[in-house]
């Protein structure tokens, strides 16, 4: 890893990350005020209604405990949406935009390899999303505490859950990595992750609403954080090892994809350029 390269992809990101952390710690502080001031209201009105009861367990949280209310903050849509602008969205503007504007070969022509660039961007969004996943559970708990209804967290399963969420989105920015590394292009690079995201999170969540195709939640790796069942007995050590083999199947594949292609892609002007003057 290369220290100055990781220095520049920090400031060069720091508007980005520090936007998605203001977020996530307001959105992390707002989850469990929520269930102090109508929980127990949302949970006697739900648990009369069991079609309505079925609905709130979205993503495999619910609104009838501060676990479950925090399971389901870490699933929903805006806590995907901003931790996602780092997995998936980094990795596709680190290599392929790169490639892209071709500034890419200008960076490989110092004195710094291949891998080097790639795991030195790889660590470097790794870490992002560690800080990130930090301040929004961290919110959370502080929330609870203020609250008065954090009395039943057990920090050690905060922190597994810090740890398993953080491998699922660490697997989503390896897979990401390895689409940047593989086009010339950012929609390609963007487009492939996002659309494996969107299927995944399309399947647990539907899964979880919708008891007839319960099914297809296993096939979903958003399946593999069960964070209101780690709150409360600890991680599964299976879903654990899952994820760490996603990561370490994807970051290979890029390890050996990456020296392989060629140095960078021509920008939109140089061909535009090289149009024009074939044409003369």
């Amino acid at each position: 890893m290369n220290t100055t390269l990781l220095g520049r992809i920090v400031v060069a990101n720091r508007i980005r990350v520090l936007a998605c952390a203001l977020g996530l710690t307001a959105w992390g502080a707002v989850i469990p005020l929520i269930y102090a001031t109508f929980g127990q209201t949302m949970a006697d009105f739900l648990q009369s209604n069991p079609l309505l009861r079925q609905f709130s367990q979205f993503g495999g949280g619910d609104l009838f405990s501060l676990a479950g209310t925090i399971a389901l903050g870490l699933i929903h849509p805006f806590s995907i949406l901003l931790l996602g602008i780092i997995a998936i969205g980094y990795p596709a503007t680190a290599i392929a935009g790169e490639r892209q504007r071709g500034t890419l070969e200008v960076l490989l022509a110092r004195p710094v390899s291949r891998r080097t660039v790639y795991l030195t961007s790889w660590a470097a969004g790794a870490g992002f999303l560690a800080l990130l996943l930090a301040l929004e559970l961290g919110a959370n708990v502080v929330s609870a505490l203020v609250t008065g209804v954090g009395a039943d967290l057990v920090l050690a399963n905060v922190v597994l859950l810090w740890l398993n969420a953080w491998l699922l989105f660490v697997a989503f920015l390896s897979i990401a990595f390895a689409a940047s590394v593989s086009f010339d292009r950012m929609p390609p690079a963007l487009g492939v992750p996002l659309a494996i995201v969107l299927v995944f999170y399309v399947a647990d969540a539907l899964g979880s609403i919708w008891p007839d195709i319960a099914w297809v939640r296993e096939w979903s790796v958003f399946h593999l954080v069960k964070a209101q069942q780690v709150l409360s007995d600890g991680a599964v050590s299976s879903d654990l090892l899952v994820l760490v083999a996603i990561i370490v199947g994807t970051v290979g594949y890029a390890l050996v994809r990456f020296p392989r292609r060629d140095l960078a892609a021509p920008s939109r002007s140089e061909e535009h350029t090289s149009e024009l003057q074939s044409r003369g």
